[in-house]
């Protein structure tokens, strides 16, 4: 089991998180479970209409890298490219996009996944760019990499990009669109524009555009629409039907379904009027209206379900026999899409989903609440959590989300997934109950401290401490023991109470929980900043045994990089060198350069390079942890204040002054929030004088500021400079002037050249 934080809960929780059963588990070995059917096209229903000419088009455009087909909700964006993946002789990815793709890490994993269904490709690709301090943007040159090395060219379909609104996703998407392959097509489909240069695409000929006026239907395909669904028009009647709905399929096809439950009633479109903005009122008086009161309750209580099968929506109904009603809402054409093969899980065509949301709304109100628990229910009793917390959230089941977030925050902080549990614990603030859930409280400050958050981490931490005490958690802790375990990791009343709450903790878990090597970690790291090595050293070895046994390889790598420095002080520079070499082993195994724990391990390696007269080796691991410094922060005072201290001996060692200068000021200011730690003060003292020696001294990448080093993730894309202060919430002076510094501290005169530097020392992706 691996395990992805400081000091490993998440190999604690994720043994006790169960695995959705329709999914099919994650292919880079993350903790995400994929939803099979977002991997392909949907199936075909009966009666779909063969968009012959447009798919032709599609066809002969296949030099062309970048396919954009927008429209609004019912024009067959789906369909038409569904009908393009039969008959392109290439190879097809393809990505159903949803509401989870808004984090990043999410959307990465289902690009690589697709691709991996074509063909397949290194998980490491997608895995290696895990992490808060990690780079997405990043990892756009690797999977662009990784489609040029596939034995044919491939096409890759992202579908309903409008339910994207979180900027780093979308940033994914343009620049996967501009370092496409050749070769490579991008289709992209959307309610609205995309987030592209589209005028410069359209300039360079690197784009093919569909829009309304090519989706809409004419003649001859309305009258195989409508013929398909069973209802015979002649031409004069086709025709009105077709101004009426100026050709939009999906308005044809409810006008049609209308029609038959009309009877022997001609001309029952008479109001409808083709906008979408009427289509409630026209669906509730013309469709709803002649359906059997049964049947429109199933059609509006199911409504709650993006997804549905017969047991679920038994489940939510309380009833019997949904799967038959389904398998024959679908032979009826229905609007419902089946998902897989076996048709078990279906959905409704989205614009019919949405107006039957409206009709519950305005049916059921009251009811919503309840149909939602259920579907919670049933959900997490299932294997399928994550959709057990959208319908608790729903359903303002805040005892159920408390519950399923303490389950499954850390496995997806442990798989890069930092905006999924963003959005989880934001939850808890914007309803009001941060101090409500003890446990969750616990979790929330800890996550924060990881991701380098601190004002958040004091924030929760707070709220942790004045919440109820009561519940278990998992292991047997209780009271006031996990709380005694985040006050000894966030260390925010000095060293003696830090030693203290590690001890507390400690008094209740077993020899055998998996909490203890998160405690042994602290209780060691207690007896090195009190100056006691001889008693830390064995401490720490038994940690890391205990830790890499459990599977916690984060807090493995720290207790190896702990040891290392022990040896250090001892002189030992060969059992230093083998702890240090050990310590970034387990940072390789586990994927681990985006976490705060890599910034050590990386820290203790350049230390040891630089010993052993390495120049080269050092500088590329002193670059390595200059990447991850924007995390250390005063959460986590002791292991910052450490890593800077180790950095800043590495930047006198090889002369670079300035870089040394900028490490130990980040250190001091860690020091005047949390002064009482030990023997670091007098050390980061002790450095300070020798450096107020050393004047002198090149000045490199180790020298970059916090705000520097988050501009460099933005450097290598295509975003102007005011473009990535919006991104960062600065002005574009602000960012020009930070390039600047950049540049002179890089010893380059351009971007493309600072890239260049930059990917030669592992920074910027």
């Amino acid at each position: 089991m691996e395990a992805n934080s400081l000091f490993g809960w998440e190999t604690i929780i994720m043994g006790r998180a169960a695995r959705p059963k329709r999914h099919r588990r994650s292919w880079d070995g993350s903790s995400l479970e994929l939803v099979e059917s977002k991997l392909h096209p949907p199936l075909a229903r009966p009666g779909i209409v063969a968009r012959t000419g447009l798919v032709d088009r599609l066809l002969a455009s296949d030099a062309v890298p970048v396919v954009c087909v927008v429209a609004p909700v019912g024009y067959g964006k789906t369909t038409l490219l569904a009908q393009w993946a039969q008959r392109i002789t290439q190879p097809v990815g393809w990505v159903t996009l949803d509401q989870r793709d808004n984090d990043p890490a999410v959307l990465l994993t289902y690009l690589g996944a697709a691709l991996d269904r074509v063909e397949p490709i290194d998980p490491r690709v997608v895995r290696g760019l895990a992490g808060p301090g990690a780079s997405i943007l990043g990892a756009v040159p690797r999977l662009a990499a990784a489609i040029a090395a596939m034995t044919q060219p491939v096409a890759l379909v992202l579908d309903h990009l409008e339910l994207l609104d979180n900027q780093q996703s979308l940033d994914l998407v343009a620049e996967l669109a501009a370092q496409l392959p050749a070769g490579t097509q991008l289709l992209l489909a959307s309610r609205t524009r995309p987030p592209l240069p589209v005028a410069l695409l359209r300039a360079q000929g690197r784009v093919v555009e569909l829009g309304v006026e090519e989706l809409a239907m004419d003649h001859e395909d309305a009258r195989a629409l409508l013929e398909g669904a069973g209802v015979g028009l002649d031409d004069a009647a086709v025709d009105e039907l077709l101004a009426r709905t100026e050709g939009w399929p999906v308005g044809l096809y409810l006008a049609a379904l209308t029609h038959k439950a009309s009877g022997p009633r001609r001309h029952a479109w008479a109001g409808f009027t083709g906008d979408d903005r009427f289509m409630a009122d026209y669906l509730r008086s013309e469709l709803l209206a002649r359906l059997p009161p049964e049947l429109v309750s199933f059609l509006t209580r199911t409504a709650v379900l993006e997804r549905m099968s017969g047991p679920l929506c038994d489940a939510v109904l309380e009833a019997t026999g949904s799967a038959q009603v389904l398998a024959s809402l679908e032979e009826s054409n229905l609007l419902l899409v089946p998902l897989d093969r076996q048709r078990r899980w279906y959905r409704y065509h989205h614009l019919f989903h949405e107006l039957l949301v409206a009709e519950l709304d305005r049916r059921e109100p009251d009811l919503v609440p309840a149909l939602h628990h259920r579907a919670a229910g049933w959900c997490e009793a299932n294997g399928l959590p994550e959709t057990a917390i959208d319908h608790a959230q729903a359903a303002g089941d805040a005892d159920r989300v408390a519950r399923l977030v303490w389950q499954l925050a850390m496995p997806a902080y442990g798989a890069g997934r930092v905006d999924t549990t963003r959005r989880w614990f934001g939850w808890f603030e914007d309803q009001g109950l941060l101090g409500r859930y003890r446990s969750v409280a616990v979790l929330g400050a800890w996550l924060h401290a990881l991701v380098g958050q601190p004002a958040a981490a004091e924030r929760w931490a707070d709220a942790a401490e004045q919440g109820p005490v009561g519940g278990t958690l998992p292991d047997g802790l209780t009271g006031q023991s996990y709380l005694a375990l985040l006050g000894a990791l966030l260390c925010r009343n000095g060293l003696d109470r830090m030693r203290a709450d590690t001890q507390a903790a400690l008094a209740e878990l077993s020899p055998g929980s998996q909490w203890r090597p998160t405690a042994q970690l602290l209780e060691g790291i207690g007896y090195l900043l009190a100056g006691e090595t001889d008693r830390a050293d064995p401490i720490l070895a038994h940690a890391a045994e205990v830790a890499t046994e459990a599977g916690a390889l984060p807090a493995a790598a720290v207790a190896l990089a702990e040891r290392s420095l022990v040896a250090m002080d001892q002189q030992d520079w060969q059992q230093a060198a083998t702890l240090a070499e050990q310590a970034s082993g387990v940072v390789r195994a586990g994927a681990l350069d985006g976490y705060v724990a890599s910034a050590l391990v990386h820290a203790v390696a350049a230390r040891v390079a630089v010993h052993q007269g390495e120049v080269r080796q050092a500088q590329e691991q002193l670059a390595r942890a200059t990447r991850l410094r924007p995390l250390l922060t005063y959460a986590l005072p002791y292991f910052a204040v450490q890593t800077l201290l180790e950095l800043g001996r590495v930047c006198l060692a090889l002369d670079d002054g300035a870089g040394a200068r900028v490490v130990l000021r980040q250190a001091r200011d860690v020091l005047r929030r949390r002064p009482d730690l030990g023997i670091l003060p007098g050390q980061v003292d002790e450095l300070r004088s020798k450096l107020d020696s050393n004047r002198g001294g090149a000045v490199g990448v180790s020298s970059l500021t916090a705000a520097e080093l988050r501009l460099l993730p933005l450097l290598p894309t295509r975003l102007t400079f005011a473009e990535i202060g919006e991104r960062l919430y600065v002005s574009q002076h602000t960012v020009k002037t930070h390039a600047s510094s950049v540049y002179r501290k890089l010893g380059v005169s351009s971007r493309s050249q600072a890239v260049q530097r930059l990917q030669e020392f592992g920074l910027g992706g």
